[in-house]
């Protein structure tokens, strides 16, 4: 019998290659996102699409998705973002309740990931083989142990949400006089560009992979367009070793920026799919297929054969409908 996999936010950069890539795997794809199907170009790629509210309103997205659950026969559900991601953890008992399996990590790995202050700290404290940014909490700092620039960021941010980068005395003076103190973090800021590192980590069997890719080109939030796939043993070793200690399960890609001097600088975790994901796949891996695999009990392949590649994004328009 085909198995249901129910997508969420559907409209996510990540949603093209992950319903085509479970649907090479021979699995029933539902999608659903806040917007109606005319709106978004991939739902004429699922086998069924549903709208749904906003995840601010918990009670009412939970119930719809149990509604389309039940009413789809759905195995098992891929969060393709951080607030599906967030909300899921918080209520791990209803999926229990309703028979599906979320495809994501622990709760003790997710409630570190998505605090960056503990992230930072955990990394300090327990994972010596990766180089963490200091961090400190924008309430605990009158003066700045840096020199400027500094970087503030939303203690659970994403997609650089209220991320701010501060120049300036006066700027922080100014920044510190109007900011929620409670909610952001400061770091120093290091300069390089960014290097993501896709982990796809099997616990049954201790299998893991990590593939890096450097972000020539990205917009500002932070999709990258124009990328390098390679490979670098000692980065994947340490990136490994930190999934091990948080208790990663399936795929999840860690951000870092990577000095002049060559040292690369642990920035974040992004708990999903990333923008990037379809990069990798064609660089060599099938991120898709082995991050179902962590799932469904099955060995994950091994990472040897990705290609040494620039590749680039474009957008392609679809006619939805006439109005």
């Amino acid at each position: 019998m085909t198995e249901t996999v129910v997508v969420t936010s559907l409209g996510s950069v990540s949603g093209d290659i992950v319903i085509k890539g479970l649907h090479k795997e021979g699995m029933r794809v539902v999608g659903c996102s806040i917007y109606p199907a005319e709106w978004v170009a991939d739902s004429l790629e699922v086998d069924a699409y549903y709208k749904v509210p906003l995840t601010a309103d918990a009670e009412g997205f939970l119930a719809t998705m149990a509604d389309i659950c039940k009413r789809e026969q759905a195995s098992y559900i891929f969060p393709l973002i951080d607030l599906d991601v967030d909300l899921f953890n918080a209520n791990r008992a209803w999926a229990e309740d309703l028979g599906v399996t979320v495809c994501f990590s622990t709760k003790h790995a997710l409630d570190i990931i998505r605090n960056k202050k503990d992230l930072a700290d955990f990394i300090a404290a327990e994972v010596p083989e990766v180089v963490s940014i200091p961090t400190l909490m924008l309430k605990d700092v009158d003066t700045l142990p840096w020199e400027f620039p500094v970087v503030c960021k939303l203690i659970n941010g994403r997609s650089s949400q209220g991320l701010r980068y501060i120049h300036s005395q006066a700027e922080w003076d100014a920044f510190r006089g109007e900011a929620n103190l409670d909610a952001y973090i400061v770091e120093p800021f290091i300069e390089g560009p960014t290097i993501v590192v896709e982990i796809i980590r099997q616990p049954q069997t201790g299998s893991m992979v990590a593939i890096p890719r450097e972000e020539l080109i990205s917009t500002p939030h932070g999709c990258g367009l124009t990328v390098r796939t390679y490979r670098d043993p000692k980065l994947e070793e340490s990136c490994k070793v930190l999934a091990e200690r948080l208790g990663i399960v399936g795929n999840v890609n860690y951000e870092f920026l990577r000095d002049p001097q060559g040292v690369y600088h642990f920035v974040e975790c992004n708990p999903r799919f990333s923008a990037g994901t379809k990069f990798i796949c064609i660089a060599g891996y099938n991120t898709i297929r082995n991050h179902l695999r962590c799932f469904t009990g099955q060995e994950i392949e091994p990472c040897e054969h990705i290609r040494d590649l620039i590749i680039a994004r474009k957008y392609e328009e679809y006619v939805m409908c006439e109005c």
